[in-house]
């Protein structure tokens, strides 16, 4: 049985690759099962990121997005607006407000937040291919291993946050714990990525 820490190392591509190469080659050490059940596991996933609740606070600019049709954050709020002196806790409490509105208020939970800027990973406009290959790049993806980005995913309350939004918003399509198995069998499968 392979440990834990040989397949973190076989599942993490070489920091030195520049972003434009494709990893999608797996590690020789991971068996065709897994990386044939890592691919479709992958179109699972990436169905997953793409739900506005994924999206919203990973698009393409300095501006969220909300609402389940996924448009820029009212109020001109921007990466901009914290440095300025507008946390995003400001609106976006520990919990959502149920009080305002049909969609419930604005949305919260704890560390409400953006991606920080020195970890560019835009999920809005990204292909299958590549989102794939952004997440298991660690200069785009704030230097994480695929084991910390499935810790990232099964336990950060943000990200819970998405199965139980309130309001009327939409919840991603598959539950959190077919998104997490999914997001296992991939990084099991050595993170191989579509052409």
């Amino acid at each position: 049985m392979t440990s834990f820490f040989a397949l973190l190392l076989l599942a993490v591509p070489p920091v030195a690759a520049p972003p434009s190469v494709s990893t999608t080659a797996p590690p020789a050490k991971i068996s065709a099962v897994k990386v044939a059940k890592a691919a479709t596991a992958w179109a699972q996933v990436y169905q997953v990121l793409m739900s506005p609740r994924c999206m919203n606070c990973h698009p393409t600019g300095d501006r969220p997005l909300q609402t389940d049709l996924s448009v820029p954050h009212t109020m001109n709020v921007s990466r901009q607006s914290g440095t300025n002196g507008l946390a995003c806790a400001t609106c976006h409490q520990t919990q959502n407000s149920e009080a305002v509105g049909i969609a419930g208020g604005p949305p919260g939970a704890l560390n409400w937040h953006l991606p920080a800027k020195e970890m560019p990973l835009i999920f809005e406009g990204r292909t299958a291919p590549q989102l794939c290959r952004q997440l298991k790049n660690p200069a785009e993806n704030g230097n994480k291993t695929l084991a910390q980005l499935l810790h990232h995913v099964e336990h950060d309350g943000l990200v819970l946050w998405g199965w139980n939004p309130g309001g009327n918003r939409t919840v991603p399509p598959l539950t959190h714990a077919e998104f997490t198995a999914a997001f296992r069998a991939w990084v099991d499968g050595g993170g191989a990525c579509p052409e």
